[in-house]
């Protein structure tokens, strides 16, 4: 069985790689993104998923998926990315969600705060592994592991099609 390594140790995260990794034997490590807490672009967002799964170990599959946000229009969007590493080392990138966050987050997370901790100050429970802010934002109907598996997805896909495209 291939080895397919996660570099996070949040339990939704490790379902959504799971969901779409059946074939494989997911081992989910904690490493660290290399960027700020709350990725602030895309750009960071994107380096913190590609740090994560550089730092996993070479045998396998190496997976980084990070959750940020990016200013738009004067709007601040909550964003997904994820990187997958394959054995021969290609990188695979695929971005996700895109939907504006509320106006009461928006300076708080600018001003250095994880936007999990400002929905959960906000909403008084936890959400970080569970709904997300995005269960908030869609009353339910999307839930964070929804948003990881759709980006898992498109990077197992662009795996699977490998060298199809060169």
């Amino acid at each position: 069985m291939i080895k397919c390594y996660l570099g996070s140790l949040n339990k939704v995260k490790i379902a959504a790689v799971k969901e779409v990794f059946v074939d494989y034997e997911v081992f989910p490590l904690a490493v660290e993104s290399g960027v700020k807490a709350q990725p602030l672009s895309d750009l960071e967002t994107i380096q913190g998923a590609q740090n994560r799964a550089l730092a996993l170990p070479t045998d396998g599959i190496r997976i980084g998926l990070e959750a940020g946000v990016q200013m738009q229009a004067g709007m601040l969007f909550l964003v997904n990315w994820g990187v997958l590493i394959d054995l021969e080392g290609n990188i695979y990138y695929a971005g996700g969600t895109r939907i504006p966050l509320p106006d009461f987050t928006k300076e708080k997370i600018l001003s250095g705060k994880e936007l999990a901790d400002v929905m959960e100050e906000h909403l008084q429970k936890e959400v970080r592994s569970k709904e997300g802010a995005i269960g908030y934002l869609t009353e339910g109907i999307v839930k964070r592991k929804d948003i990881f598996v759709h980006i898992v997805k498109l990077l197992y896909g662009q795996y699977q099609r490998k060298g199809v495209n060169k």
